[in-house]
């Protein structure tokens, strides 16, 4: 009897443990069977495997039928691709920021020469007749005539001869030289000129004028024929070694800069990073007939790059860096609440909740729901939200605390 219970007993465990086995098996094929594969673009396009859409070509992606409890989605290469899917690391700053103002370069008032007439006379030649060219120092400006310079050639030369004929016995003759070489001097003949006269003793009442500096011609006051008085403003030169960039300040945007910072200047036509520039003067008063203020920064300008009149953006500087800054287009905001796309893998991206704060027109500061150095979505967020509801049919938060 005791042999045939033996027997029973083992008959019993072998057929548990194929039944075990086969369960096993029903349970592996059954997840198996959970994962299809979908085109984001045809989601009636559905497969056991991994493949193309025959309608649009592009690479199916893996769906989990059962769904998911985390709100993540997984794309492909292709899709992050044509979606123009992009991240950024999110980090501590102001929601004001990137408040982006557009400024216009102009001269460096401070730096503008005026070039008036040292006598009266007649302009015979202007050598430069046109606005916005370079001008460098020493280079010919206009042609004079005078009878007052013709005069003060006479008279240094006739100090020159008798310096020449009488300086030795009479030192006062160096002193008459000397006063009539300062008078040239000061009537804005050069060092050049006047050895080129003691030299040649030519008489000329026709004097050519230079430029006494380097920059760029702003002004063209006379013109050829044109009598002028002593004094008489011909040309205005403006020096580009520093340049102001000028941008208009709303009222909501008084209080996020002032006198003495930092701000980044970018300037239309040119590829390189924004430029450093210091706020030197922000006017006291609005503009008449308008609510905006002046902003002028002083601009390095190297080489002389940069020219009067160029566009350029000026970004303000943030007041302090206690909150995560996110780009508006990076938050999703619906009847659930506000959400960000958060990358937790390669091609996956998981939706979560955030708490939002003050917002700018370019910014958002988020209070909680993520951390600093997370890296979320800035760019196509809402296309993920738009293939998470057409993938799932359900929306991303669904299920959250609010």
């Amino acid at each position: 009897m005791k042999r045939y219970l033996n027997i029973l007993l083992l008959l019993l465990v072998v057929a548990f443990s194929s039944c075990s086995e086969q369960a096993h098996e029903h349970e592996g094929k059954e997840a198996a069977q959970k994962t299809t594969y979908t085109c984001p673009m045809h989601p009636q396009i559905v497969q056991n495997e991994p493949g193309t859409c025959p309608i649009c070509g592009m690479d199916l992606v893996p769906v989990s039928q059962s769904g998911t409890d985390k709100g993540e989605l997984m794309l492909s290469e292709s899709q992050i691709a044509l979606g123009n899917i992009k991240t950024k690391r999110v980090k501590f700053g102001d929601v004001n920021s990137n408040t982006i103002l557009t400024g216009k370069l102009v001269l460096d008032e401070t730096q503008t020469d005026v070039i008036s007439s040292r006598a009266q006379g007649r302009v015979e030649k202007l050598y430069i007749k046109e606005t916005g060219q370079t001008v460098q120092k020493g280079q010919p400006l206009y042609e004079l005539y005078s009878e007052e310079l013709l005069t003060l050639q006479r008279e240094y030369l006739l100090a020159l001869k008798q310096n020449q004929e009488l300086g030795k016995e009479n030192p006062r003759f160096a002193s008459f030289l000397e006063a009539a070489k300062q008078k040239l001097l000061l009537f804005g003949l050069t060092e050049g000129q006047i050895r080129n006269l003691a030299k040649n003793g030519g008489l000329d009442a026709r004097v050519t004028f230079v430029a006494p500096t380097s920059g760029v011609i702003t002004d063209v006051a006379a013109a050829e024929g044109q009598y002028v008085a002593e004094g008489s403003v011909l040309y205005r030169i403006g020096k580009l070694g520093k340049i102001w960039v000028e941008a208009e300040l709303y009222p909501q945007e008084l209080n996020n800069v002032q006198a003495g910072d930092e701000v980044l200047v970018s300037v239309q036509g040119f590829t390189e990073d924004a430029v450093p520039a210091k706020v030197t003067f922000i006017s006291p008063e609005y503009r008449q007939g308008s609510q905006v203020a002046i902003l002028r920064a002083e601009l390095p300008n190297k080489d002389d790059q940069y020219l009067p009149g160029m566009q350029a953006n000026v970004t303000l500087p943030g007041k302090n860096g206690s909150e995560l800054v996110l780009p508006n287009d990076a938050v999703i905001r619906d009847e659930s609440g506000s959400h960000v796309w958060v990358q937790t893998c390669k091609n996956t991206f998981q939706a979560r909740m955030v708490k939002i704060g003050d917002e700018s027109t370019e910014n958002v500061a988020i209070l909680s729901g993520i951390r600093e150095n997370d890296q979320v979505v800035t760019s196509g967020a809402y296309l993920l939200y738009s293939e998470f509801v057409l993938k799932k049919g359900a929306d991303p938060m669904a299920g959250h605390n609010h």
